[in-house]
């Protein structure tokens, strides 16, 4: 497991990404998270519902009540053009970055 305190800068972005994919609800999320890395990584439920709620404060997503089903009714999200234009900002910063490290901790074992 990788210590979510690398990842914790980034949540905004990942959930971002994956909301751009489609409209998902919280547990799809977790469990998409989950499976991309392998187990590598998990989000803990109130980590993503404080996402959810900062995302949405700052009109990057919204949210709506998707139809009933398995007992209960799922809240989904979907990103907002705002939240489009935010992504591609954070995306382009994330490759700038990734490209420092790399080039700083080139070559090592």
């Amino acid at each position: 497991m990788i210590s979510s305190d690398i990842i914790r800068g980034h949540l905004d972005a990942i959930i971002l990404r994956l909301i751009y994919e489609k409209d998902r609800y919280g547990y799809e999320i977790a469990k998409e998270v989950e499976a991309r890395t392998g187990g590598d990584f998990k989000i803990k439920e109130a980590t993503l519902y404080a996402v959810f709620q900062r995302l949405e404060k700052k009109d990057l997503i919204e949210s709506y009540q998707g139809s009933i089903s398995h007992g209960g009714q799922r809240r989904y999200y979907t990103i907002t053009s705002l939240g489009r234009a935010y992504l591609s900002e954070e995306l382009r910063e994330w490759r700038k970055t990734k490209e420092i490290i790399d080039t700083l901790l080139e070559g090592l074992q």
